[in-house]
């Protein structure tokens, strides 16, 4: 069936961080045929051109590509916002007993359709994930999604040290599994498979190279890892490879640096490593929740995204300390003050959308409403709460209004979510 939806529809012809405003579109209507959108432009010329269509008018509220969640740990679901412990005590304490749990798989699979009925009541489509080292857990994360018909990326995460006997892999496992798990769910629907080493500390030198000879033989895969999360993380990997120039080139040294490759973090760069991240044409993706909560430090955007990084954002559920991809941009946005670079609403949305699916090499299919790509959408209701209500009433363009959403809204803000073309969750209201 075709749909026709009405709304305020923001899109975006470029990057705002280097076009400004003029990379923002504001439309009236959309139209959705097998899966894909088709059309956008005004309300009355969609409804001449498109008789038979489903109307849905949502009013004022604003429809959006949905929101692109480029770094998420999955099983992490059930520890989010666990109190006061740093990264190694974070997982030493919380995540390693849980992911233990990941070798059953019903239990994966009950965390993994929690995980994704959380995400899409916050509008978020699309997800980047790491599961465990146990192939059950690749196994109930993608078949999960796939019930939901959602484009997502995950892979095993592979460990052979500094980690419990339970969660350690070896170099050979590493490779068997990852291979095996890439040829039963890479490229089916709308399923892709990333190589993942979860860093550098809990990988041997072999395994890291394993892993690299993986990504070698299958080029079209992602490959998603961590960088210069915490200071004692780096003195940590600098004892751990005494060889290496520095944190990147555990990586680089093994074949695990290319265009393609995904690093989450990536707050304490060297001036060396900036400068190959960019040459390699590598994604960062910011995570400003989890770099808060467990107290790692300020992301860069402005230096990074001035200097040419290919970057997108990210919840880090559950280092992260919400499922929400409006409570992410609000914490970016205070970190950029932080860090003396305000960002404008427009940055902030283009980094949950387009942004976030160029990250992961897939903007030419989801995260921008345009005729062809995937109707993957997020209706944002622009006055959810009395106090969002009450700020945007005295705004004088569309960023006003929808700024005191983006610093106070919630799963309330939410008022549908499309996936390929369906309302899955929400209203959708006949007009």
């Amino acid at each position: 069936m075709t749909e026709l939806l009405l709304g305020q529809v923001l899109h975006f012809t470029a990057d705002p961080f280097e076009q400004g405003l003029t990379a923002a579109c504001l439309d009236e209507a959309l139209v959705i045929e097998g899966g894909r959108i088709i059309a956008v432009g005004p309300a009355d010329a969609l409804r001449r051109q498109h008789p038979q269509a489903r109307v849905t008018d949502y009013g004022r509220a604003l429809i959006s590509a949905g929101f692109v969640d480029a770094h998420v740990h999955y099983p992490q679901t059930a520890i989010i916002a666990s109190w006061g412990k740093r990264l190694i005590d974070w997982l030493n304490s919380y995540t390693f007993p849980e992911e233990m749990r990941f070798s059953n798989l019903r239990y994966a699979q009950a965390v993994a359709n929690r995980y994704f009925d959380l995400t899409v009541s916050n509008g978020t489509t699309s997800v980047c994930s790491y599961c465990t080292i146990h192939p059950e857990s690749v196994d109930a994360f993608f078949t999960a999604a796939a019930t939901r018909n959602q484009r997502v990326w995950a892979g095993k995460t592979c460990m052979d040290r500094n980690a419990p006997e339970g969660l350690r892999d070896t170099p050979q496992s590493a490779y068997d599994d990852s291979k095996a798990l890439l040829g039963k769910w890479h490229a089916q629907g709308r399923a892709s498979y990333v190589i993942t080493p979860r860093f550098s500390p809990t990988s041997t030198p072999e395994q890291l190279h394993a892993l690299g000879t993986l990504w070698r033989e299958h080029p079209d895969c992602l490959m998603q890892t961590h960088l210069s999360e915490q200071t004692d993380e780096i003195a940590w990997v600098k004892d751990l490879f005494p060889q290496s120039r520095d944190y990147l080139d555990t990586y680089e040294a093994q074949g695990l640096l290319r265009e393609g490759a995904i690093y989450g973090h990536a707050i304490h760069l060297t001036p060396r490593e900036k400068a190959r991240l960019k040459e390699a044409g590598a994604s960062l993706i910011h995570c400003p929740t989890s770099n808060t909560f467990i107290g790692s430090g300020l992301f860069d955007m402005g230096g990074l995204k001035a200097a040419g990084q290919r970057i997108g954002l990210a919840t880090d559920t559950g280092g992260g300390s919400s499922f929400s991809m409006l409570r992410t941009m609000a914490a970016a946005y205070e970190v950029g003050q932080l860090a003396g670079r305000a960002l404008h609403p427009a940055e902030l949305w283009w980094l949950a959308t387009q942004g976030s699916a160029r990250a992961l090499h897939a903007d030419h299919q989801i995260g921008n409403i345009a005729p062809g790509m995937e109707a993957d959408l997020v209706v944002v209701d622009l006055a959810s709460t009395a106090a969002i209500e009450q700020a945007t009433r005295r705004a004088a363009d569309i960023w006003q209004a929808l700024f005191p959403t983006i610093m106070m809204g919630d799963d309330r803000a939410i008022r549908a979510t499309w996936v390929a073309g369906a309302c899955v969750h929400g209203q959708q209201i006949g007009a």
